[in-house]
């Protein structure tokens, strides 16, 4: 049978892009459908625009650390509508770029939303009419999540809406207390705006190390943002030009804004993908295996869609994985193991490999290293932020399978450090490589004593 195209593509985000862009190359004829803007949430509202907002909210912090070496900086202020100005101007051109990229490629790029129709055929819902393609790839990413449980939460905003804040509240109510949530609490904070966070949990960054999650909550409540813990919002309801939240605790906590930042939901609804026969798991995520096949042999999808791994390069990596395989002759699966990720809280979070638990419950016996230090930047400054750096090995062979890593530039420094445990690096080979003085980073390959519990020590 003869098909229009040779591959449909839903959702012109960081994944589907790069799928497109290398099917097109080789010579495919390839259709991209976006309903939104391309470049996706990466580039439009999230990863992008999101560190751009912590860039934005770190000055002030900076400017009283200049006082300890020297500077003195007179009516500095912050001006929150050209910031957005730019940054939004910054984020168009990258926008355009994704799209421009993808046409010269040789793929066609068009404003549409899509719903699939059958195995082979899709229709495209503006433009009124169907195609046909011998594959096609759901790549349309998540959405932020709301409850539905919640009294009044059509008076809350999602993480989408806090990138076009006209102004920075004065109070804001964060409920959640996972990676986008604790972002947006040193955000608002580092901008000025009162903190309440709100989380189910006893503390942040569930699924994280618990050290790390230790220290990161501590951190958010040195530096004035309220946690209350082990509560969930019941009913929100407004108070003037104010929110007031109330908890399963009894307590509640009012605010200019309230944002509900509790996770994301795989972009799947409306996409016809029960008509074609697509087996979804019970969040909704498409199901794929290792070459991102969905049940239905024509059909693929890559991406925050499929809830394996909800990060960006992973879903760059799977698109290309899958244009590899299905147009370049290169079969290939994209390895899910050892992937670094950060948190740019304040301290921000660098990560990879496994955490103690999840090394203990793998592995049975592992060793641990760890350290808290002042950074030296900070002995001048007064601030008494610390760094933590922990070292998971498998004690077996004394392989490093964990670096877990909280303080300035941990992002940076756990980029090179994925390197070595992705090649399977030992505690020994970290040993041996000589430190680079002075650094935070130096305390990686100097931590030589084994970290044993208190309760563990002998009288």
């Amino acid at each position: 049978m003869a098909y229009d195209y040779d591959l449909f593509v839903i959702g012109a985000g960081s994944g589907g892009v790069r799928a497109s862009r290398l099917a097109a190359m080789t010579g495919a004829k390839v259709l991209v459908a976006e309903e939104y803007r391309a470049g996706g949430t990466c580039v439009v509202r999230g990863c992008i625009p999101k560190k751009y907002m912590v860039y934005a909210s770190e000055f002030g912090r900076t400017f009283e650390h200049m006082k300890g070496y020297g500077w003195k900086v007179e009516g500095a202020s912050y001006d929150h509508n050209m910031f957005m100005d730019k940054m939004h101007r910054e984020i168009d051109r990258l926008s355009g770029i994704y799209a421009r990229n993808l046409r010269n490629a040789g793929a066609e790029l068009v404003d549409d939303r899509a719903e699939i129709v059958d195995a082979h055929t899709v229709r495209l819902v503006k433009a009124g009419r169907t195609v046909t393609a011998d594959k096609i790839l759901v790549a349309t990413g998540g959405s932020p999540a709301m409850p539905k449980d919640v009294e009044g939460i059509e008076l809350a905003v999602t993480s989408n809406e806090m990138f076009h804040l006209d102004k920075i509240p004065e109070h804001i109510v964060i409920v959640g207390g996972g990676y986008i949530a604790v972002e947006f609490a040193g955000i608002m904070s580092g901008l000025g705006a009162k903190v309440c966070m709100v989380i189910r949990k006893e503390t942040v960054l569930r699924g994280f190390d618990e050290d790390v999650r230790t220290h990161v909550h501590e951190e958010l409540k040195r530096k004035g943002v309220k946690v209350i813990s082990s509560a969930s919002p019941v009913r929100i309801e407004k108070e003037g030009e104010k929110f007031r939240v109330h908890l399963s605790n009894g307590e509640s906590a009012a605010g200019d804004k309230v944002l509900f930042a509790v996770g994301r939901d795989p972009h799947t609804k409306g996409l016809g993908l029960d008509k074609a026969g697509v087996k979804l798991d019970e969040h909704g995520a498409v199901v794929v295996d290792e070459n991102s096949r969905t049940s239905v042999p024509s059909i693929f999808a890559i991406g925050d869609v499929t809830n394996r791994l909800n990060l960006t390069p992973v879903a760059i990596r799977e698109g290309q994985a899958f244009a590899q395989t299905q147009f370049m002759n290169r079969p290939t699966s994209f390895d899910h193991a050892d992937v670094p990720h950060a948190v740019f809280a304040q301290p921000p979070v660098g990560v990879v490999g496994l955490s103690e638990a999840e090394a203990r419950k793998k592995y049975g016996v592992v060793d641990i290293y760890k350290t808290r230090f002042r950074p030296m930047k900070d002995m001048l400054t007064g601030d008494e932020e610390r760094v933590l750096m922990k070292i998971v090995v498998r004690a077996e062979d004394e392989r490093v399978v964990g670096v877990h890593i909280v303080g300035p530039d941990a992002p940076e420094i756990i980029q090179a450090v994925a390197i070595a445990v992705k090649l399977g690096a030992s505690k020994a080979d970290f040993d041996r490589t000589c430190a680079l003085h002075p650094s935070i980073a130096e305390e990686l390959v100097t931590m030589r004593e084994k970290f044993v519990p208190p309760e563990l020590k002998p009288v």
